[in-house]
């Protein structure tokens, strides 16, 4: 294979010799910017990827083969890199860039940081640490054919949370994992088994490791073993989920066993020891020990309507069965050789969705989630494109050179659009933001205010649904300034936790009181102004006071005669190779806060007033200024790909 780019300038050849780049995430991105920095000149660089490789990922991560699922992401990225230029120091590291492990210290070794997460909290986090280590950091992110890089410094531009984002609506995914961390991985994970075992069968979608592959051994010290002979024809008896499904007659409990709850399966990931350290195990459900829970114990969580309530694991086991039931005779009554189509208005097919990811989240200890809930996330899933991955990597490595090129006021957002904007153009370059001054995180003083019922809210609830969930600590410490100092919450196990499930008002907390949030790990301290208030909206536990993005500035004029979509001076040639962070499966899990469609990712005559926003599309800058509005005879700024 060749160099991407043209000869570059020797200070700057030399820089890329002997910079340390830090890439998070080994998926779609990752792979074509794992490729791309090795052949740009990079030499140094470290890898961190969670994931291990599915079936799934085969048809656009190209780093990996059939003979790697089961496999840890980024230790295979890293091999097969190395084969094509061995020349490189790689570090691969098989974990969660949440871990504690990765600390200040940890962000400080890199000059550069790349993001190519899956998830919003996991941005959150890199966001917070390179600001933290004043690290500069690329993010990025795809939603279909849309697709969008931008460029994070402390001080110098928006960081990652400097625009609030609006509450969840659509999630395309690019993963469904071995290793699920929220719940729309599970809902995902889900919907591919009810095409597994009802519809249209998809080798690309198998939903659960392949226990006769080498890699699915329980004992891993028969893969290595096993896996040469398993890439010749014939060596295995391969049997697909929807023919042993018909052998067994749809028995609704060995599916629950086998295929559901992955007895087998999670048995297996339990001998990944690695993936387990610092992260709590998955705990396989039986069906018989389930059926022996007292209905008593067995509560629902929820009033008002039943597609509103959240049932407990028995509730949802009998769900499970009375849909597999009631599919199975709808597939008889089609007759042999029939297949169903998964339709979230279908009463039977919601129901084994729903009844299928929630069980699977109880395994790895998730929240539950409502039918309701389920309906609204099964909805909206949008498929990754190996392309936009491919075209958003490029991009990545053309802003990393401006920055090492220390021509850091050339750098841009730049978003991929799905059409031509008026000016025939798909790729719109924008100049940076700057610091939002009432930013919650990248602020000099980082501080909020929360409207809350102090008599209603309890500890816990403070601690995951607000500090945690809503502000993206990973180990909060609380703080109550009452002139007493006293410790709300601890993040030392064990601590505090007589305080949880205590009402906020017990510990004198009341309106205009004040909490200091403390994360070490982040490095990152937050004021938290309560408001008491026994008039919220129903449902609503808590509001963030002025939580909404502040009204758009005027858009900004075009910049005349910049090489924008190159941004390198040593070279003349603009790349096409390769934000989409996610690295899992054949959808890419989108934080996305709008529906990614192309009248949100055009640029249109009608817009030219307004600041658009694309939160977190796969997830990538949550806005961006209109510089393209307007005619110019400046047309090299931005690379036509028409």
């Amino acid at each position: 294979m060749t160099q991407l780019v043209g000869p570059l300038r020797k200070e700057l050849a030399d820089s890329l010799f002997s910079c340390r780049v830090l890439v998070v995430g080994a998926g779609g991105i990752g792979c074509e910017l794992l490729k791309n920095l090795v052949l740009t000149g990079f030499k140094n660089i470290e890898v961190i990827d969670l994931d291990t490789i599915d079936v799934s990922n085969l048809n656009r991560q190209f780093l990996f083969q059939k003979k790697h699922v089961g496999k840890s992401k980024a230790q295979v990225a890293k091999e097969s890199v190395l084969r094509f230029c061995p020349s490189a120091n790689i570090t691969a590291y098989h974990d969660s860039i949440m871990n504690p492990d990765y600390n200040m210290e940890f962000f400080r070794n890199f000059q550069l940081v790349m993001n190519a997460l899956d998830n919003r909290a996991a941005r959150n986090h890199v966001n917070r640490m390179c600001l933290a280590a004043d690290i500069p950091l690329i993010e990025s992110g795809t939603a279909g054919y849309l697709g969008q890089v931008t460029v994070i410094k402390k001080g110098q531009t928006e960081c990652y949370e400097c625009q609030p984002k609006p509450t969840q609506k659509t999630f395309p995914g690019c993963t469904i994992r071995n290793t699920p961390s929220e719940p729309i991985h599970c809902i995902v994970w889900a919907k591919y088994l009810f095409n597994q075992l009802f519809g249209e069968e998809d080798a690309d979608r198998e939903v659960s490791p392949d226990t006769a592959d080498p890699e699915a051994a329980w004992n891993p010290a028969d893969a290595a073993a096993r896996a040469t002979a398993s890439d010749q024809d014939g060596d295995i008896k391969r049997v697909s989920t929807k023919e042993w499904a018909r052998s067994t007659g749809y028995d609704p409990v060995k599916l629950f066993n086998k295929v559901q709850l992955f007895k087998d399966d999670i048995m297996y990931l339990l001998t990944m020891d690695k993936l387990w350290k610092k992260r709590k195990a998955p705990l396989p459900l039986d069906w018989t020990e389930i059926q022996q829970i007292e209905s008593s114990q067995e509560e629902s969580c929820g009033m008002g309507l039943k597609d509103q309530q959240v049932l407990g694991v028995q509730g949802y086991t009998q769900l499970f069965r009375r849909s597999v039931e009631t599919l199975r005779s709808q597939l008889i009554e089609k007759g042999e050789g029939a297949e169903l189509v998964w339709d979230k208005d279908d009463p039977s097919a919601m129901d084994f969705v729903s009844a299928a990811a929630n069980l699977r989240m109880n395994v790895f200890s998730m929240n539950m989630k409502s039918r309701f809930d389920v309906k609204s996330m099964a909805g909206n899933i949008i498929p990754a494109i190996a392309t936009t991955n491919a075209v958003i990597a490029g991009l990545i490595v053309l802003e990393a050179l401006k920055i090492l090129n220390s021509d850091f006021d050339q750098c841009r957002t730049i978003f991929l659009n799905k059409q031509p904007n008026p000016r025939k153009k798909l790729l719109v370059p924008c100049a940076l933001d700057r610091p939002n001054s009432n930013c919650y995180v990248c602020a000099s003083k980082p501080e909020v205010t929360v409207k809350l019922n102090v008599h209603k809210t309890i500890v816990q609830a403070l601690q995951d649904k607000i500090l945690k969930e809503k502000f993206g600590m990973v180990a909060p410490d609380v703080q109550i300034e009452d002139g007493k100092g006293t410790i709300l919450i601890s993040s030392e196990e064990g601590e505090t936790e007589a305080n949880n499930n205590k009402f906020l008002s017990g510990f004198g907390i009341r309106n205009g009181s004040r909490l200091q949030a403390d994360d070490f790990l982040q490095d990152y301290t937050l004021l938290v102004n309560v408001i008491h208030s026994e008039e919220l909206e129903k449902d609503v536990e808590f509001e963030v006071v002025g939580d909404a993005p502040d009204k758009a500035p005027a858009p900004s004029a075009p910049e005349e005669g910049k090489n924008i979509a190159n941004g390198n001076k040593d070279s003349a040639q603009p790349s096409t190779s390769s934000k989409a962070a996610a690295e899992d499966d054949d959808v890419l899990i989108i934080d996305s806060d709008e529906e990614p469609s192309s009248s949100t990712m055009e640029a249109s005559p009608e817009s030219s007033n307004r600041k658009r926003k694309h939160h977190d599309a796969d997830d990538a800058a949550s806005k961006r200024k209109r510089l393209d509005q307007q005619p110019s005879d400046d047309d090299e700024d931005i690379i036509a790909l028409d």
